[in-house]
């Protein structure tokens, strides 16, 4: 089991232990006026290299035309543009990423929310379909006790083997993750999202807004 196996696991038996209501948070779009996983994957291979990548992609692309796997797509993503990433790397990079970015991708009004339901003694959750390392940084920024995201496969000696961990966490694998940390009779009180990849999140909550938070940031992100 890797290091990163072993945080992720004390983390959630922290917040599955601490008491207070369990607020979830969706990321992209909901926190965030873009995709962050795109936004990492071009801001780390650059306009050209992300292109190109875009290139590679094409034969998934069209595939998911017809199949509308996103799991299957996200792979391929993975496959292009991280395979062979030691974890490690991907780690300092997104770490570095999130410092850069944050100012461009995080909605001031969601972050206002964020905060109030942090200072009323919340667990605050963020369930996301982007892969988690990609998303840390974010998390860790804004205080979260819990990140659940989509988990990249990678290879015995720590590299990005080109695959996920399981299944993309979006729609119903979203409820799933929660209730593997807080138990299938966990009260969810609130839930913010914006997409249909959150439906069944927001369906669990007591108190469920969707695409709530407008909010752009002073500084756009370029490509926006």
């Amino acid at each position: 089991m890797g290091i990163l196996e072993t945080e992720h696991q004390r983390q959630a038996a922290a917040a599955a232990a601490r008491a207070g209501p369990i607020v979830a948070f969706d990321f992209d779009g909901t926190i965030t006026v873009r995709d962050s996983f795109r936004a990492f994957l071009r801001w780390r291979a650059g306009r050209f290299g992300y292109a190109f990548g875009l290139v590679r992609l094409a034969p998934a692309a069209v595939r998911w035309l017809f199949d509308r796997n996103l799991s299957r797509l996200k792979a391929a993503m993975v496959r292009v543009y991280l395979r062979g990433v030691s974890r490690d790397e991907l780690e300092r990079q997104a770490t570095e990423f999130a410092a850069a970015a944050a100012p461009m991708l995080l909605r001031p009004d969601a972050l206002k929310v964020w905060r109030r339901h942090r200072q009323d003694g919340c667990r605050m959750v963020i369930v996301t379909a982007s892969p988690e390392p990609i998303v840390a940084p974010f998390a860790r920024g804004l205080g979260a006790d819990l990140l659940l995201g989509t988990r990249l496969a990678y290879k015995e000696d720590g590299r990005v083997a080109g695959g996920l961990d399981g299944s993309n966490c979006r729609g119903a694998e979203k409820v799933r993750r929660l209730k593997a940390v807080f138990g299938e009779d966990m009260y969810l009180a609130v839930a913010y999202g914006d997409t249909d990849g959150d439906r069944e999140l927001l369906a669990m909550a007591e108190e469920e807004h969707l695409r709530l938070f407008a909010g752009r940031p002073t500084t756009p992100m370029s490509g926006t």
